[in-house]
């Protein structure tokens, strides 16, 4: 009996011991989120490749460029929607609109920093994998159309991306929400 004390005493303490351990015992992880490295943001650049981002956007700042473009009276608006800030801050809306059969992107309001390089694009998501290509932008304040090429799929291409090529940033984006809904 006095064995099977002593026994007993020991497989409490390991089995305690083991269980205090175990419970005490914090595992630390800080992976990487996978957003830090979609292609398009920020999170995904080295230290070098976001200081030399910051600098050429620094030196495009002050660069404004404003447009006011009129529309026509006989236009119906297809879709719009308002414009989210991804690496910079923007502001204004975007408008779908069939002119006489000739569908046009408008920014209403627009407002953002200048950058090099910025193109406008309609896409399927918030990246340059699908997209169509509508220009350089035109304007970084007002009121500005771009004009969709015949044919273009614009249910399937319901995103308007401001996006910086030679860095492949996504400044700010829109989403398309159809007035059919």
């Amino acid at each position: 009996m006095k064995g099977f004390g002593i026994l007993l005493v020991i497989v409490l303490i390991f089995g305690g011991g083991y269980y205090y351990f175990t419970a005490n015992n914090e595992i630390v992880v800080d992976s990487d989120s996978p957003l830090k490295v979609i292609k398009g943001s920020l999170g995904g650049m080295s230290t070098e490749e976001r200081a030399e981002f910051d600098a050429a956007v620094d030196d495009m700042k002050d660069v404004v460029k404003e447009m006011n473009e009129d529309m026509d009276d006989d236009v119906s608006l297809l879709a719009s929607g308002n414009f989210m800030e991804s690496a910079h801050t923007v502001e204004g809306k975007v408008l779908l609109i069939d002119d006489n059969g000739k569908k046009v992107v408008r920014f209403e309001d627009f407002r953002t920093i200048n950058g090099p390089a910025l193109y406008i694009y309609l896409s399927t998501g918030l990246d340059d994998g699908d997209f169509v290509d509508l220009g350089e932008i035109k304007a970084t304040k007002g009121n500005v159309n771009y004009d969709v090429p015949e044919g273009t799929d614009t249910d399937k291409y319901n995103k308007v991306l401001v996006w910086c090529r030679p860095f492949s940033i996504l400044f700010s984006y829109a989403e398309l929400k159809s007035k059919k809904q």
